[in-house]
């Protein structure tokens, strides 16, 4: 109970930038320009030197066991939620035509700019890194997987699929990597190095949420709150799924922690990445984006209660 009632209170704190990105965006402090900028800045910039800052910060002890176990239940859960996936689908009655962005959205969760925040809260600075092992993974597999649902749906399950694997090569990942080699090496990094990227990984985290709120003004409310397909979807992905998930995990011995992480990690809310992928392959991109805004506020009802199970 005490872990939810922290959960709790990070949420409200998160959404308050939320509420502070949505006043801005419509008292025209923030364009849809600038907005994109923001964006830019926050993927390539900032969000890596938060995921880097998790090891120069970290007093880790540099215990591969629990990396490689980690970084198995990332595998893992990925795998779970794509053999669902077409499940999932059918138990919701999705149509035809959005089954793979319902899939997409349920693959690919908002895992760094809302797990990484309240990952940190919960289990301290140094789990940030194990947080990063399952943003690597979700880079892999959105610009494989991601890509090929996208391109089926565009598609209409016809014609030739193309991969776009530069794209594999972001930030993102590098940051990961770089944390990979940090955390392996126990390379004494120079306390003003250390300074740098925790100043710029502060930064990420309310901005981030600032732009959620962005996204948040840009639609209407009631067009959100009127989806019911998207209440069953957010039932499913937020509370049925990470509570069998938390269950079947006590009947395996795995370390308290990592197995926090990975039930949190099924249970976060949508992520961005998909609506920009819909925007790209000129998709219903609405259907994402309601999912964002839906799931990120719910999620202030659904995290405290999966953190009971944790």
């Amino acid at each position: 109970m005490t872990n939810s009632w922290i959960i709790f209170q990070k949420l409200l704190v998160l959404f308050g930038f939320i509420l502070i990105g949505s006043i801005c965006y419509k008292k025209k402090w923030i364009s849809d320009h600038s907005g994109t900028q923001i964006s830019g800045l926050i993927v390539n910039i900032f969000n890596p030197a938060l995921i880097i800052s998790g090891v120069t910060g970290s007093k880790s002890n540099g215990d591969w066991n629990l990396v490689f176990l980690n970084l198995l239940l990332a595998v893992l859960m990925f795998l779970v939620l794509i053999g669902i996936s077409p499940l999932f689908v059918r138990i919701l009655g999705i149509e035809k035509k959005q089954r793979n962005i319902y899939s997409v959205m349920l693959i690919f969760s908002n895992l760094g700019f809302v797990g990484i925040p309240l990952i940190q809260e919960l289990y301290g600075r140094g789990a940030i890194f194990y947080v990063a092992l399952y943003t690597l993974v979700y880079n892999i597999l959105f610009y494989t997987y991601g890509i090929y649902l996208f391109e089926k749906e565009k598609s209409d399950g016809h014609g030739n699929i193309k991969f776009q694997w530069k794209k594999m090569l972001n930030p993102g990942v590098i940051a990961c990597l770089l944390s990979l080699v940090l955390f392996a090496s126990q390379i004494s990094v120079p306390s003003p190095v250390v300074s740098f990227f925790d100043y710029l990984g502060n930064a990420a985290i309310p901005l981030s949420m600032i732009m959620t709120g962005v996204s948040l003004a840009k639609m209407p409310l009631k067009e959100v709150f009127r989806d019911i397909k998207m209440y069953q979807f957010t039932f499913l992905k937020m509370l049925v799924i990470p509570i069998i998930a938390a269950l079947l995990i006590r009947y395996v011995s795995v370390n308290p922690v990592l197995a926090g992480i990975m039930v949190l990690m099924f249970g976060m809310p949508n992520g961005s990445m998909p609506v920009m992928l819909a925007v790209d392959y000129g998709l219903d991109s609405s259907i994402c984006s309601r999912g964002i805004v839906l799931t990120t506020i719910l999620s202030l009802i659904t995290l405290p209660i999966i953190t009971c199970f944790v």
